[in-house]
Parts: C-alpha cells; sequence; structure tokens
C-alpha cells in the first residue's frame, strides 16, 4: 500500500509558501527592490549552501557499486533532456521563453520533492538512490543548465562567468568533500545546514511575489500545457522504457521513472530573475507543473509500485 502523505504534504507547503509570498507582495512587504534582494540570496547563499549540504553522505566502495547503475542511468537522463531541449522549443518565437523552457526542461524540482517521495514509496533504498540520483542533476543544472541564462562575447568569457558561478563553486566544494568524505564540523556544518534548510522558504515566497498581480487564468494556455506534457509525460515514459527493457532493478527503474516525473525545478524562475529572462512566466511555469504533478506523479507511482 503506497503512502502518498509525503508527496502531498511537499506539494501543499510549496503552494502555501507561494500563497505566503503572493500576499505579502500584494500588501507591500515584498517590493520590487525586495525580489532583486531575494534573488540575490537565493542565488549566492541559500541554493550554494543547500548544493554543499547534498554532497554530505556516505560514499564508500560498497555504497559506490552499489548505485552505479543509477548514477550511469541519471547521466544518461540529464543527457537525452539536453538533447530534448534543443529540439522541441525550434519554433518558439520569444527568445526568453525558450530559456526558461530549455532550462527547465533538463532541471526538474526532485531536489526539493525526490527524496521525500522516493522513501515513502521505495523506502530506505529509495532514498539512497534518490540522493545518488540527484548528484548528475546538480552538476548539469548549474553547468550546461546555467549557459542558457548567461551570455558573453566569447566563450572564454562565458566559461568564466558560469565557473566562477557560486552554485558551481558550491558543487566543486561539495564532489571534494563525498570524494574525500570530509565532514563539515561544529559551527561551520550547522550554518551551512541552517541556510541551506531556509532555501526552500525563501525561493517558494520570491516565485510567489513574482505571481503576485498575474491573472492566473493566463496559465491555462498551450505553451504550459506542451511544456507540461513534456516534463512530467514524456521525459520519465522515456526513462521507463529503456529501464523496462533493459530489466533493470525494479527500485532503480521506480526511482528514476518518478524523479524524471518531476514539476519545473524552482531555481527556473529565480533565474529568469537574476537574467532578466520572464521572471513571472517562469514562475507560471513552475506553479502549472506543480499543480499539475498533484495528478501524473501519484499516478506514476501507482504504475510503478
Amino acid at each position: 500500500m503506497i503512502n502518498f502523505e509525503n508527496l502531498f504534504e511537499m506539494q501543499g507547503m510549496l503552494f502555501a509558501l507561494m500563497i505566503v509570498g503572493a500576499f505579502l507582495t500584494w500588501k507591500g512587504v515584498i517590493r520590487e527592490e525586495g525580489q532583486k534582494l531575494l534573488t540575490d540570496l537565493v542565488m549566492d547563499v541559500t541554493l550554494p549552501c543547500t548544493i554543499v549540504k547534498s554532497f554530505q553522505m556516505e560514499f564508500d566502495r560498497e555504497i559506490l557499486e552499489s548505485c552505479l547503475t543509477i548514477l550511469l542511468v541519471a547521466a544518461a537522463i540529464q543527457a537525452g533532456t539536453f538533447f530534448l531541449s534543443a529540439v522541441m522549443y525550434r519554433r518558439m518565437k520569444d527568445r526568453k521563453h525558450r530559456k526558461v523552457l530549455q532550462y527547465a526542461t533538463i532541471c526538474s524540482n526532485a531536489g526539493i520533492l525526490g527524496n521525500p517521495i522516493a522513501e515513502g514509496v521505495f523506502g530506505s533504498l529509495g532514498l539512497l538512490y534518490a540522493s545518488v540520483y540527484l548528484i548528475p542533476q546538480r552538476i548539469f543544472m548549474w553547468s550546461a543548465g546555467l549557459t542558457y541564462f548567461t551570455e558573453s562575447p566569447s566563450r572564454k568569457e562565458l566559461a568564466k562567468k558560469v565557473l566562477t558561478h557560486p552554485c558551481i563553486i558550491a558543487v566543486e566544494i561539495g564532489l571534494v568533500l563525498m570524494i574525500t568524505q570530509i565532514r563539515l564540523g561544529g559551527f561551520v556544518s550547522a550554518s551551512v545546514n541552517s541556510l541551506a534548510n531556509s532555501n526552500t522558504a525563501v525561493s517558494m515566497l520570491l516565485i510567489g511575489s513574482f505571481l503576485a498581480g498575474v491573472n492566473l487564468k493566463t496559465m491555462f494556455r498551450k505553451t504550459y500545457f506542451y511544456y507540461g506534457f513534456i516534463r512530467l509525460f514524456l521525459i520519465p515514459l522515456l526513462v521507463y522504457l529503456p529501464c523496462a527493457v533493459l530489466r533493470l532493478d525494479p527500485v532503480v527503474t521506480g526511482v528514476s521513472t518518478v524523479l524524471a516525473a518531476m514539476p519545473a525545478a524552482s531555481s527556473s524562475a529565480i533565474l529568469a530573475s537574476k537574467y532578466q529572462c520572464d521572471e513571472v512566466f517562469a514562475s507560471k511555469c513552475v506553479v502549472f507543473t506543480t499543480l499539475l504533478s498533484m495528478i501524473t506523479v501519484p499516478l506514476w507511482c501507482l504504475f510503478l509500485a
């Protein structure tokens, strides 16, 4: 019997935080300068701390061998979604919207929703696999994904911008800590964890502020349904079929498919705000797919269980 309590609790929390952000904006507590401050806070502080924290896991030889399959599957998924993002939005005339959709195709909200869902449906082994699954996505979203938004006159300048981005630096630090098995201790660990734990709340408050004053009826347009189909149905289907054909371990197949079916990453809206790529459009993509995922994710879980 599948327990969907964690899933519905996480989804409800995300919407509640967005509503609070919208309410604070309506009341004038969060203004334009406040949005910029929150954007910089997330991109430069809380998100990097979340990334560093995510790499603080046990990673001995035995775990490496047992998780190698899920790691390879996750890497293949990232390569596949990168290809999809290059071909599925070619006809989109609005360049800013195309960038948002490309990023949101390779990056899902698995970092927030994935772990509790994987644990609730597949148990402790599912949680372990989900943690490993997220490693390629975190690396990919802050390397190739970041190039959708950053522009420079030369490849050298672009590479410099990407490599010196706080989130990329956090990935580099996290990989070193994971490979060497060095553990942050004392006040350093407490400070990083405290900031990391605030990331979800601050991010969703910010997205809610972007949506304040927006007519939500405008979300129900062809573009959002098209993206929702790709993010919530096509990608997980393209993950499930090869896993089934190759007869991979059922838990590996289940975790990979469910995490591939997560809605758009909240960082889509944060980056869109940071780099002037229509944060309202990006926020609508996050809200629309998160809302739709309340139906599609349980269906995927029922199918795989």
